[in-house]
């Protein structure tokens, strides 16, 4: 989980300085949710994970992962194109539906959370 967040981190450095060079922000809702959920969130989960094995090492951290590893690509390129205004509306309608694999893979983190982390 830290590796992939530290991938989605150079990613969002990227596009904030290609946005900056070429005074182009159409994608900054792409390059926020990125720096957010990709760095920030999945950073603060990999370490929590690593911290509290009882909670990395269950059924719940499992579908967390994968929900928002598969999740979160596909919905930053559906919103991507919808912000473009895409024409192929089925994808991006596929897409931007991910981004209930990725509240469903949060709300897993968070029982999770509830439930395996302990002082």
């Amino acid at each position: 989980m830290f590796r992939l967040s530290v991938l989605y981190f150079l990613i969002g450095v990227l596009m904030g300085q290609y946005m900056s060079q070429a005074q182009d922000y159409v994608l900054t809702g792409v390059h926020v949710h990125i720096n957010l959920i990709g760095w920030v969130s999945f950073a603060l989960a990999g370490v929590i994970y690593k911290l509290y094995p009882d909670a990395a090492n269950n059924w719940m951290a499992k579908g967390h992962f994968w929900l928002h590893t598969i999740g979160l690509p596909l919905f930053m390129y559906a919103l991507a194109q919808y912000i473009q205004g895409a024409d192929f509306a089925g994808f991006v309608a596929f897409g931007m539906m991910m981004s209930y694999a990725i509240i469903l893979g949060v709300v897993l983190f968070v029982i999770n959370v509830f439930v395996n982390v302990k002082d």
